[in-house]
């Protein structure tokens, strides 16, 4: 149900049966579930989207994972959790959207997102690259994630290919676009997430010297709606 699950010492099934048919009636999907303890206390923070969502955090055709939407799933998961007798004591419940720069953990991620840039960072390097920055190109048959990035081509010493040496071991040169197309295993990716595309929003590249705000919350993040104290 979650791609991402930390749940130590809860009765992670029940939790999960509970959770199951509130998620259903909203139309959404769980992406992270994570049980902590913070400065606050206890807290269940859990993360939503649509099943068919092309966009990280938000339903096609609709508004997305609003707060407005969050708070009703927030009520109804609390009160679920009251009927099922999940939690002594007191703690937080947390729901939001995964955000604009959400994390990606199934092969199913990277071919919904396909066309989205990602950064990924590696167990073994690829032309010297253990973090690699690049457009999703989907999952071939195989179930490598395809990604097209000029990080591997700008890591390619100039002297390496000539016009009539084969393409690199670990990918293809994408046409048009003079990026190379990585066949990465899956199992070789350690950790995988959506990179924001400013330009592609429509937001003028920095100029040199200019620095970026530092934000307080992830990029795209909601803010999460509170259940019972």
């Amino acid at each position: 149900m979650f791609a991402h699950e930390k749940l130590p010492g809860l009765p992670r099934q029940r939790l999960l049966d509970a959770i199951e048919p509130v998620l259903r009636a909203h139309g959404l999907v769980g992406v992270e579930i994570v049980w902590r303890t913070d400065g606050q206390g206890r807290v269940l923070y859990v993360t939503l989207e649509s099943a068919d969502a092309a966009e990280p955090g938000l339903a096609p055709g609709a508004e997305g994972v609003t707060l407005e939407v969050c708070s009703r799933v927030s009520r109804d998961l609390s009160t679920a959790f009251d009927v099922h007798e999940l939690f002594d004591g007191h703690y937080r419940l947390e729901v939001g959207s995964p955000g604009l720069d959400r994390r990606l953990y199934t092969p199913g991620d990277y071919q919904r997102f396909r066309g989205k840039l990602a950064k990924l960072k590696l167990a073994s390097p690829i032309a010297g690259q253990a973090v690699i920055t690049g457009k999703l190109a989907g999952v071939d048959a195989e179930g490598r994630v395809l990604l097209e990035s000029d990080d591997v081509r700008r890591a390619e010493p100039p002297s390496s290919k000539s016009p009539n040496s084969p393409p690199h071991s670990n990918g293809t040169e994408a046409p048009d676009t003079g990026a190379a197309t990585c066949a990465i295993a899956f199992d070789q990716i350690r950790s995988g997430q959506l990179v924001v595309d400013w330009g592609g929003m429509g937001f003028s590249p920095l100029q040199s010297g200019q620095r970026t705000a530092r934000p307080r919350q992830r990029a795209g993040r909601r803010s999460a709606a509170r259940g019972r104290q």
